[in-house]
């Protein structure tokens, strides 16, 4: 059985240098993370999926499109009455800029090997990311806010709530022209456990 994981945001205050370290490794690994997947060509999360798809119609490169996506989704956060905190806004700019960086000098694969290494790779880093990020609990990403804030809001689980913000953009996202394919599938089964997996080793505790 997995301990409980107390991710409640706590003030910068506590231990900055650790946890704002923690912060940006985990943000820069997630962009890293990001740019692993798209290029693969196996696949991608759903959001990733719309993040592509926004890109192929408006020329606008990938990490340009994550970051005006996750503004556009931290605007849904002011009628749910939902507080960004330092974490929420490094999110975007981290992120957008890391994942940009490294397809630059990280080329599209066409050999099987190469794109599955990638695509695995990509999405344990993920994992990783998302728990070392989460678990500095300097409050959470613009998705991570929306489905929170929506969740308390309407009174569905969390479960309910995520499955349908990702179906929703996943679909809008593939009938764009984002790439669906095994990968989707595969972080769809993965990125939770390994997330939970991750989450005790690297989560921030109050002293």
């Amino acid at each position: 059985m997995v301990a409980h994981v107390d991710l409640h945001p706590v003030p910068v205050a506590n231990d900055p240098t650790r946890r704002l370290g923690q912060l940006l490794a985990g943000l820069l690994l997630y962009g890293t993370s990001m740019a692993m997947m798209t290029r693969s060509g196996l696949g991608l999360n759903p959001w990733d999926v719309l993040h592509e798809g926004v890109a192929g119609r408006t020329g606008l490169t990938f990490g340009t499109v994550t970051a005006v996506t996750a503004v556009a989704v931290l605007l849904l956060w002011v009628p749910l009455r939902q507080r960004p905190g330092i974490g929420t806004i490094a999110n975007v700019v981290v992120i957008s800029v890391t994942v940009d960086l490294v397809r630059l000098v990280l080329p599209d694969q066409d050999v099987f090997a190469w794109q599955a290494a990638l695509l695995l790779g990509g999405i344990v880093l993920n994992g990783l990311a998302t728990a070392a990020y989460v678990g500095a609990r300097l409050g959470p990403g613009p998705r991570d806010g929306l489905m929170t804030g929506l969740a308390a809001r309407t009174g569905w689980s969390v479960r309910i709530v995520r499955t349908l913000i990702e179906v929703t953009v996943l679909a809008i996202g593939w009938l764009l022209g984002g790439t669906v394919g095994v990968g989707t599938v595969l972080y769809a089964l993965a990125i939770g456990p390994l997330t939970q997996a991750f989450l005790p080793l690297v989560t921030y505790r109050k002293r």
